[in-house]
């Protein structure tokens, strides 16, 4: 029987109903993906999905979420591995990046596809590892408190100043979903100074974002999230261009266990990046 042809594939949109699936072959390569991730995702642009069917079969993925005019991210990008090096992945890819029309889009690029993501035009920006480990028990420090709706408005404001885009759709729901626990801490005159989030992974739970103006706000914030695992693995995606993320994740005792790189077609607007000791998620940035 002759393979199935790259003109066999139908790219359509993909839905929330989806995500079960989507998420399952991203779990399989290893990247352990939130299994309740999906509604944050899709409420940020329920357009920015798609998969690749033959016959009504869905065989490929790719996710390009749209963050207003200028932005963009690039995710999900999956082949079944059965049906891998004949096209079907290419087909796909194009589809969902017409998605993006003439915005800057970003993504966190596996080692072995950066070859082809240069090639489509994608420069490396600056790498990103995934530390993995069970961190020393510890209380949850006091000056560190549950995000309520009441921080919502000042966690966005903080959050638009270390990422490339505004994303309070994504936040609104990232911040409240069923597992997700979220933690804030103010300064003495009642600033924002970081937050964080830890979620279901699953592997292991997942850490991230964790923004903060400080290596000690950061150790608080995550001294936080990891008492609320109570003793179990987590992992936390650090950037390389913030050397003291890297020392925390070292000094509790988490070792390096996957590594992207993260990508850009264009600029993007200026971001704290000494502010990004953990990524909110490789699919969405």
């Amino acid at each position: 029987m002759a393979s199935p042809a790259p003109e066999d594939l139908v790219v359509t949109r993909a839905g929330l109903a989806d995500w079960p699936l989507i998420s399952g072959w991203a779990a399989d390569e290893g990247w352990n993906p939130g299994p309740g991730d999906g509604p944050a995702f899709f409420a940020q642009d329920p357009g920015g999905f798609f998969l690749g069917r033959i016959g009504g079969e869905p065989v490929s993925a790719v996710s390009v979420v749209t963050y207003g005019s200028d932005y963009a991210f690039l995710g999900c990008y999956l082949v079944r591995p059965d049906l891998r090096g004949r096209g079907h992945g290419l087909a796909t890819w194009k589809t969902g990046l017409a998605h993006a029309g003439s915005r800057t889009v970003g993504l966190d690029g596996v080692v072995a596809q950066q070859d082809n993501y240069r090639r489509s035009g994608f420069e490396h920006a600056y790498r990103t590892a995934r530390y993995t480990g069970t961190p020393p028990a510890a209380e949850a420090p006091a000056d560190v408190r549950v995000a309520g709706p009441a921080d919502m408005a000042d966690i966005t404001a903080y959050d638009a100043a270390c990422t490339p885009a505004d994303r309070p759709r994504f936040l609104a729901h990232w911040l409240t979903a069923p597992g997700h626990h979220a933690v804030v801490r103010r300064s003495g005159g009642g600033r924002v100074t970081g937050y964080g989030v830890v979620r279901p992974g699953r592997d292991c739970p997942r850490v991230g974002p964790l923004f903060a103006d400080t290596a000690g706000d950061a150790r608080a914030l995550f001294a936080a999230l990891a008492a609320e695992c109570a003793g179990r693995p987590v992992a936390v995606d650090v950037p390389e261009t913030n050397p003291a993320g890297v020392a925390l994740a070292e000094a509790a005792g988490l070792t390096p266990s996957f590594e992207t790189a993260r990508m850009y077609t264009g600029p993007v607007r200026p971001y704290a990046h000494e502010r990004v000791f953990g990524v909110t998620t490789l699919e969405l940035g």
